[in-house]
C-alpha cells in the first residue's frame, strides 16, 4: 500500500522510519517492546538463531545490549578472553537471577554474615523456601571456608561482598577463589562498591561479578538496574535463559541512563576516593567518633588486603558515634548538606543508619556481632568540595 494514500487514522498509527542519512551521535533509546521482520523467512532465521536479530525486549534490546557490551569490556579489560553481561531490573534481581541460574533444589550456597541486609533476606526468606540451603560463615577465615566446603559437599556457589556493606570488611578474594577452584565450586562477588575501575575480581579468580548499577556505575541516582558479568559462554547462556524466562530484564531507558553515567565513571570515582580518604582521616581523629570503617586508613584491619586488591579504597565508609541510636539520629538530623537516603553511589554525599534502614530486619544480636551497632552511620561520600562535607559533619557532631 502506498503510505501517501493512507487514511488519517492509519498515518497516526504507522511508524515513519524512512530516514536515509545520518547516524545518531549518542546511543538511542530503543523504546520498543518488539521488533519487525522483512518477511516470514527473516523471522524464522532470527527465532532459530541462524541470523542475529532482536525478537522481544525481554529477550534483548539494542540499547540494553550496547550497555551490556560496555560493562563486559570494562570488567574484562585485563583478560584475553571475551566477557559477557546480562542486565537486569535491579541489583537484587541480578543476585537472584544469578543464583537461580546456577543452583537448584538440593544445592547449597556459602556466604558471609555481614552482607547487605537485602541479600541476606533474599537468601534466607526466598531461596531457602525452594530447597537451596544457605551456610553463613566468617569468610575471612580461610580454614573455616575450606572446612565448611569439606563438611558440606552440596555447596556449589560461594557468594560474597568485598568490601562489605556497611562495615567495609575486605576478604582475601584470591584466597577464597583458590579454595573454591580446588573444590570445584563457583564464586560470585558483589562489586558494587568498587566497580571495575577500583577492583577487578576476574583477575583474582572470581567466576561471576554482580552489580547494582544503580550505584556508582550510574552515579546520578536516576535509574535502577543490575548486571551479571561472566567470561564463560555456557554460563552466560544459563543466566540469559533464566533472565528471559523469569522476566528480570532491564529496560531501555534505565540502560540508557546508565550508559550516560558510565561516561564519567573514572572522573567521578577519582574525586569520590580523594574526598573519602580526607574525611576518613578527619573522622579517625575526632573525639566524638569511636571507630571509622574505611580500608584506606593504615590502622584499619583490612588495609593490607585492600591495598593488594584495589587501586583506590573507594567512597564508602561507616563510622560509629560515641553513644548509641539517639546520638546517631541527632547527628543525621543536624546535617544540612548530606542527604539521608536509602541508597549510595550518587554524586552527592548520602547518609544511612543501617540499624533502622538497610539492616532493620536483621536480628540485633547478629548486627552487633558484625559491627552494625546502633551508633553506626554509613556514608557514601560524594564529589562536593570536601571542606563543605567536613563542615556539615562538624555541624552534625555538634549535638
Amino acid at each position: 500500500m502506498n503510505s501517501n494514500k493512507a487514511k488519517f487514522d492509519t498515518i497516526c498509527v504507522k511508524e515513519n522510519l524512512d530516514i536515509k542519512s545520518g547516524e545518531p551521535h549518542v546511543l538511542p533509546i530503543h523504546a520498543s517492546s518488539s521488533f519487525s521482520y522483512e518477511n516470514i523467512q527473516d523471522s524464522i532465521d532470527v527465532f532459530t538463531g541462524q541470523k542475529e536479530g532482536y525478537v522481544y525486549s525481554r529477550y534483548g534490546n539494542p540499547t540494553i545490549q550496547s550497555v551490556e557490551k560496555k560493562l563486559a569490556a570494562l570488567e574484562c579489560i585485563d583478560l584475553d578472553n571475551e566477557g559477557y553481561c546480562i542486565m537486569t531490573g535491579s541489583g537484587m534481581s541480578a543476585i537472584t537471577t544469578l543464583v537461580i541460574s546456577q543452583l537448584e533444589a538440593g544445592d547449597e550456597l556459602l556466604t558471609q554474615y555481614n552482607l547487605y541486609g537485602g541479600t541476606t533476606e533474599v537468601f534466607k526468606k526466598i531461596l531457602a523456601k525452594y530447597g537451596i540451603k544457605i551456610h553463613l560463615v566468617n569468610l575471612e577465615n580461610l580454614v573455616e571456608v575450606e572446612d565448611t566446603l569439606n563438611a558440606n559437599p552440596k555447596i556449589k556457589l560461594i557468594y560474597f561482598e568485598s568490601p562489605s556493606n556497611p562495615t567495609l570488611n575486605c576478604l582475601d578474594i584470591r584466597g577464597i577463589t583458590k579454595i573454591a577452584k580446588a573444590n570445584d565450586k563457583l564464586t560470585a562477588i558483589d562489586n558494587t562498591f568498587s566497580t571495575a575501575y577500583l577492583q577487578r575480581p576476574f583477575n583474582l579468580g572470581v567466576d561471576f561479578v554482580v552489580y547494582s548499577t544503580t550505584k556508582y556505575l550510574n552515579g546520578h541516582g536516576n535509574s535502577i538496574a543490575g548486571a551479571i558479568i561472566m567470561n564463560d559462554l555456557d554460563q552466560n547462556q544459563q543466566v540469559w535463559t533464566t533472565m528471559k524466562l523469569m522476566g528480570t530484564n532491564s529496560n531501555a531507558f534505565d540502560a540508557w541512563l546508565l550508559h550516560n553515567g558510565i561516561k564519567t565513571l573514572t572522573l567521578r570515582m577519582d574525586k569520590h576516593c580523594t574526598n573519602a580518604m580526607t574525611i576518613a582521616e578527619y573522622l579517625n581523629n575526632h573525639k566524638r567518633i569511636k571507630k571509622v570503617n574505611y580500608p584506606g586508613l593504615e590502622n584499619n584491619k583490612y588495609y593490607d588486603i585492600a591495598k593488594t586488591q584495589m587501586s583506590q579504597f573507594g567512597a564508602m565508609m561507616s563510622f560509629e558515634i560515641d553513644g548509641g541510636i539517639e546520638e546517631a539520629k541527632q547527628f543525621m538530623d543536624k546535617t544540612q548538606l548530606c542527604t539521608i537516603a536509602a541508597t549510595l553511589g550518587n554524586v552527592d554525599t548520602l547518609l544511612l543508619h543501617p540499624a533502622t534502614a538497610s539492616h532493620l530486619n536483621i536480628k540485633k544480636e547478629i548486627r552487633d556481632a558484625n559491627g552494625i551497632t546502633d551508633g553506626l552511620i554509613r556514608m557514601s561520600v560524594g564529589i562536593e568540595n570536601v571542606s563543605d562535607i567536613i563542615e556539615d559533619i562538624e555541624l552534625g557532631l555538634g549535638f
